[in-house]
C-alpha cells in the first residue's frame, strides 16, 4: 500500500509541474525542502488542500480515499500531462476504482485513454447443471464465449465503441462447440459523449440492464439498440432513453424481437459506496415478430437499496412489479418480485486473490419472468413463481482471472400443484483481457 501510495504522489507531482507557481499555502514545509516547489505546485492546482487549510503533514499515511480523491483530481488535468503520465495515472484510476466510485466519481468520465484506440476482452468458459433438463445435462451443461471490444478515443469527450461476441456456444457430445450459423455477431456499437455531469449514448449495446449497476438488475436483453441521455452529479443520476429488443439468443429469441421499451431510473449514492434507486420500463410491441400472445407485459418498475456495512459486507434488496395484459394463475394482472442478497467482501478482477462470499433469496410470482432473461446466475426460464435461496464464491486466483461457483438450494414452487423445480449448480472461470 505505501509503494502505491508514494506512486500516487508521484504521478500528481507529475501533472502539478506544469501548473504555474505559487505562494506556499502551508506553514510545516519549508522553503529549503526538498518537496517544496512540487508541493506548492500541487496545491496551487487544487490537487491537494492539506490538513485544515494551514498543514500539509507530509509525514502522515494517507488512506486510500484520499488517495482516490488526488487522482480524480490529476485526472481533471489529464490535458497538461504527457503521454508517460496519463499512462501512469490510468493505471492510478484502476486501482482505485471502487474508491472512486465510492466517491460518486464515475470511471467512464475518467477515461482518457493513451492512444486513440484501446482494445479489451473477456473469455469465459461455464458450466451449468440442473437434473431432468436435457439442455444443462451432460456435455449440454458445458458452454464458452469470448468478447472483444475495440474503443475509439475520438476527442476529448467522445468514444465509439465496437463489440464482437460468440455469444454462448454450447458444447456437443463430441465435444465441439455447437451453435447457429451467426456465431460471431457485433453486439456492441455505439458511440458516446460525456462531460462531468452529462452522459449520451447513441447505438447498440450488448445488454440491457434496467436497475443500475448497483441493482441486482433481474430484465435485460443481450442486443439492444437505444438512445440513452443521463445528467449526474456527485450524489445522483437521472437516467432516460428509448430503445428496442433485438433478436438474440439470452432476449428469448424471436420471442422479443420488435418489443420497445422508453425508460428511466433515478439513483442516488453515499459516501460509503451505498446507494439506492427507482427506475420504471414502459413496453410497447410493433414490428418483428413479437405479439401480445407471446409477450404479456406492459410496464415495470422497481426500487432497490444497496447498502454497505463496514469495509466488507453488503446488503443488496430488491423489488419489482410487472403490470400483465392477462392474468397470472392466481387471477391477477400483475407479479412482484422480491430479491435479498448478502455478501461479504469483494473480487476485484485487478486484485489477486480478492474474494467474496454471498447468500440470496429470491420469491417470483407467476408472470414476473418476460422472455427474456435476469442479471443473475440462475436460468431466465425458471424464475415464475418461485422461490428459492442461494450461495456462492468468487475467487480471483491471478490478475483478471477469476473462478465462480453457485448453487440453489430449498427451491420450492410458489403456487399450484406443479412438482418442485431442481437445483442448479454453476461454475465458471472468467478471464478479462
Amino acid at each position: 500500500m505505501k509503494s502505491k501510495v508514494l506512486a500516487s504522489v508521484a504521478a500528481l507531482m507529475a501533472v502539478g509541474a506544469t501548473c504555474a507557481f505559487a505562494a506556499n499555502p502551508f506553514v510545516d514545509v519549508p522553503t529549503d525542502s526538498w518537496a517544496y516547489r512540487s508541493v506548492v505546485e500541487l496545491a496551487d492546482a487544487g490537487i491537494i488542500q492539506g490538513v485544515d487549510g494551514q498543514y500539509f503533514q507530509g509525514e502522515r499515511n494517507i488512506t486510500r480515499y484520499e488517495a482516490a480523491e488526488m487522482v480524480a483530481k490529476a485526472m481533471a488535468h489529464m490535458d497538461r500531462a504527457t503521454v508517460e503520465q496519463r499512462a501512469l495515472i490510468n493505471k492510478l484510476a484502476d486501482e482505485y476504482a471502487d474508491e472512486l466510485n465510492n466517491l460518486g466519481v464515475r470511471i467512464s468520465n475518467l477515461e482518457n485513454k493513451v492512444g486513440n484506440i484501446k482494445f479489451t476482452g473477456d473469455a469465459r468458459l461455464r458450466y451449468r447443471y440442473q437434473n431432468d433438463n436435457p439442455k444443462r445435462e451432460n456435455d449440454n451443461s458445458w458452454d464458452y464465449r469470448i468478447r472483444l471490444r475495440g474503443k475509439a478515443q475520438i476527442n476529448d469527450r467522445m468514444t465509439a465503441t465496437l463489440g464482437l461476441s460468440t455469444d454462448n456456444q454450447s458444447f456437443g457430445s463430441n465435444g465441439a462447440a455447437s451453435g447457429g450459423e451467426n456465431d460471431v455477431f457485433a453486439d456492441d456499437i455505439k458511440v458516446d459523449y460525456n462531460t462531468q455531469s452529462f452522459g449520451l449514448s447513441l447505438g447498440r449495446t450488448d445488454k440491457y440492464k434496467i436497475g443500475g449497476p448497483n441493482a441486482y438488475g433481474y430484465l435485460y436483453g443481450d442486443v439492444f439498440d437505444r438512445a440513452e441521455v443521463q445528467f449526474r452529479g456527485d450524489k445522483f443520476a437521472v437516467t432516460a432513453g428509448y430503445g428496442k429488443f433485438k433478436e438474440g439468443d439470452i432476449a428469448g429469441g424471436d420471442t422479443m424481437d420488435g418489443v420497445k421499451t422508453g425508460y428511466g431510473e433515478i439513483e442516488g449514492f453515499f459516501g460509503n459506496g451505498s446507494a439506492a434507486g427507482v427506475y420504471y420500463n414502459d413496453f410497447s410491441v410493433g414490428g418483428g415478430s413479437v405479439d401480445r400472445d407471446s409477450f404479456d407485459a406492459d410496464d415495470l418498475w422497481g426500487a432497490y437499496a444497496s447498502v454497505n456495512f463496514g469495509s466488507k459486507w453488503n446488503l443488496l434488496a430488491n423489488y419489482e412489479n410487472v403490470s400483465l395484459n392477462t392474468n397470472n394463475m392466481n387471477g391477477d394482472d400483475s407479479a412482484d418480485l422480491w430479491v435479498g442478497k448478502l455478501t461479504y467482501g469483494k473480487a476485484k478482477m485487478s486484485a489477486p486473490k480478492s474474494w467474496d462470499i454471498w447468500v440470496e433469496y429470491i420469491d417470483a410470482e407467476d408472470g414476473v419472468w418476460l422472455d427474456g432473461s435476469s442479471d443473475s446466475w440462475r436460468f431466465g426460464s425458471e424464475w415464475d413463481n418461485l422461490t428459492s435461496w442461494g450461495a456462492g464464491v468468487d475467487y480471483v486466483f491471478a490478475k483478471n482471472a477469476k473462478f465462480s461457483v453457485m448453487q440453489s438450494f430449498a427451491s420450492e414452487t410458489k403456487d399450484g400443484d406443479a412438482s418442485d423445480p431442481e437445483e442448479q449448480t454453476r461454475a465458471e472461470f472468467t478471464f478479462a483481457f
